[in-house]
């Protein structure tokens, strides 16, 4: 899991952050302390703790005083719309640039998306 070429402590988060998105670790739940994520990572104890740390500005996790990081509710839906704000901006956005300079509307583009969603349904199992 570890890009030599970006910080780890975004990392972390990320991964804490992926793992919140695709259910792995519900809202509400127990976060892995940074002992647990420094051991597993094999990466100093401060690192992880500034990965948490993020998230915890962030409002997707909060503290439990005397137990622990758990997720706080409704950290899904935020990791969610931010994520939907990035795709739009990185993929959406040139998409609809590229869509304006050959003549393609909305209709042509949700059929242009129907038809190379079903060309790849089969190649993706």
């Amino acid at each position: 899991m570890i890009d030599e070429g970006r910080p780890l402590f975004l990392q972390i988060a990320e991964a804490i952050e992926g793992s919140i998105l695709d259910g792995t670790l519900d809202e509400e739940a127990q976060a892995p302390s940074t002992n647990e994520l420094a051991a597993f990572y094999r990466i100093n104890p401060a690192t992880a703790a500034k990965g948490v740390a993020m998230l915890v500005d962030k409002g997707i996790l909060h503290k439990r005083r005397g137990i622990g990081m758990f997720v706080s509710a409704g950290a899904r839906d935020v990791l969610r719309g931010e994520r939907e704000t990035v795709f739009a901006e990185r993929f959406i956005d040139p998409l609809l640039a590229e869509a304006r300079t050959l003549g393609l509307g909305p209709d042509d583009l949700a059929a242009l998306l129907h038809q190379r969603a079903a060309s790849t349904e089969g190649t993706h199992a």
